[in-house]
């Protein structure tokens, strides 16, 4: 069934003012992992809270409990539980995706200040979160305000699930998934899910995602002085933190990419030569990596190795060291303590249980050759499982034929680098398929500075959302 034309209309005569409710969403700085901005992330659930309700969907919000960030115990943001339609000759559709962003600061580099919309001559939405998620978010929405405004039933049955927690590994999501799964619940008689926040893999070809990597995350603490010294005078004469840190950072990955930490890579079996094929069918390029780094520093000149590299195998990436001298200047500290964090991104069949005591043994045990006097501890922050899903099932068939109606052509199937630990909880919850349809670019700079969405796909997007939908009612 395609959708009406009247839809298609509606969104291209509304287009400058779902920009403007974008820009609005964008200027609540909802910044989850900053305990400054709980306060933000809790406005922005009430703004998306309020918006929902006008256009006539049926809304909770939930309260998840408290957690500990930073040494600090916080009320987590609530989660919004969404549903429109309940007739049983319809399919019902859940529908997730999140409100809190990124942290952003000008300071790190964006040409604009981060969290007030900038409209670019060609085209370009910029501001945090605008990709992620808020513009996919805001796409569910538009459609519903078309529904609500022109008094038309939906063809489907929809059950929303909102958060502000996913960019802080979704706590306290799980527990309410599994609570709604159940007789009775929110999400009781789901047929599918749809999740729209992930991106193309390109520029140029709209994709369907049928997998994602999970996360198993950590943080390494070195310690030993009382407080910080003088290098001029205890240079030389003690253990310092700090080469203790890098020495064992240094000990993860190579650069080329290979995970040192013995048994992780072990655990994923190669690739034959016809999953290779898979790859090398996609709409991809080294220059579509590079264009997309902005720099060419791919590690291969091989399209497959390199796709493979990012969906097919894990990756250990090093973050950051705290408690480290970051200022300007030279100031000859030697720190007291120093923390440096890392994630590895997981495949099936890894799992944050089979992962995170191979990498606490191989850590301790490069420790203890070291014969410092310093303290070492590690810790695991937050992880998710790894997902895939079957791209022959009725919910992808769905999709495709949305994606051939709204930009004429056939979409890449496309297993994601990135981590939404909620995908696997769907569906092991609902036991239903669970399909990610990406609204926004592969160059869309979603957790870097200026990140955007550019308007086409954010329009274009809608639609295809919304034609999603219209799909998903007549597909057997």
């Amino acid at each position: 069934m395609a959708a009406p034309i009247e839809f298609l209309q509606f969104v291209d005569d509304n287009a400058d003012a779902f920009i403007q409710r974008l820009s609005d969403a964008v200027a609540i700085p909802s910044i989850s992992g900053d305990a400054s901005h709980r306060g933000d992330v809790v406005k922005m659930a009430e703004w998306l809270n309020d918006h929902l309700k006008a256009v006539g969907v049926e809304t909770q919000l939930v309260d998840l409990g408290k957690h500990v960030m930073d040494g600090e115990e916080l009320n987590l943001p609530p989660a919004i539980l969404g549903r429109i339609g309940n007739d049983p000759k319809k399919k019902t559709v859940l529908v997730y995706g999140h409100f809190d962003v990124q942290p952003a600061n000008k300071s790190d580099g964006w040409d604009t200040d981060p969290f007030t919309l900038t409209i670019h001559e060609d085209g370009r939405l910029i501001g945090r979160g605008s990709s992620d998620d808020k513009g996919p978010v805001l796409g569910w929405l538009n459609i519903l305000q078309y529904h609500f405004q022109s008094n038309k039933e939906l063809p489907v049955n929809l059950r929303c699930c909102f958060e502000g927690m996913e960019e802080s590994g979704s706590e306290g999501l799980d527990d309410l998934v599994k609570k709604e799964s159940q007789p009775g619940g929110w999400f009781d008689g789901v047929d599918c899910v749809c999740i729209s926040d992930n991106y193309w893999l390109n520029t140029r070809t709209p994709a369907l995602t049928y997998g994602l990597r999970g996360l198993a995350y950590f943080k390494l603490t070195v310690s030993g002085p009382g407080r910080d010294l003088h290098s001029g005078v205890f240079g030389r004469t003690v253990h310092e933190p700090m080469t203790d840190l890098v020495t064992l950072m240094s000990k993860l990955v190579d650069g080329q990419g290979n995970i040192l930490v013995p048994g992780i890579d072990e655990m994923v079996e190669p690739p034959t030569e016809s999953e290779k094929a898979i790859y090398e069918r996609l709409d991809y390029s080294i220059a579509d990596v590079e264009q997309s780094a902005g720099g060419q520093i791919a590690i291969s000149s091989n399209k497959v190795d390199v796709l493979m590299g990012r969906m097919r195998y894990a990756s250990l990436s090093l973050h950051g060291i705290e408690g480290a001298f970051s200022g300007v200047g030279a100031k000859t500290v030697i720190p007291a303590k120093v923390a440096g964090k890392f994630s590895i991104r997981l495949v099936p069949p890894q799992t944050p249980e089979l992962v995170e005591p191979l990498v606490k043994a191989y850590l301790e045990a490069e420790f203890a050759k070291l014969n410092s006097k310093n303290k070492f501890s590690i810790e695991s922050l937050h992880g998710g499982k790894p997902w895939l899903a079957d791209v022959n099932h009725w919910n992808f068939e769905a999709a495709k034929a949305a994606t051939r109606a709204v930009y004429h052509q056939e979409p890449d199937l496309t297993r994601e680098g990135g981590s939404i630990p909620v995908t696997l909880t769907f569906a092991e919850s609902l036991g239903v398929n669970v399909l990610l349809l990406p609204m926004g670019r592969g160059d869309d700079g979603a957790h870097s500075t200026n990140e955007k969405l550019d308007r086409s796909n954010f329009i274009e997007g809608t639609k295809l959302l919304g034609t999603y939908l219209y799909e998903v009612a007549v597909i057997q």
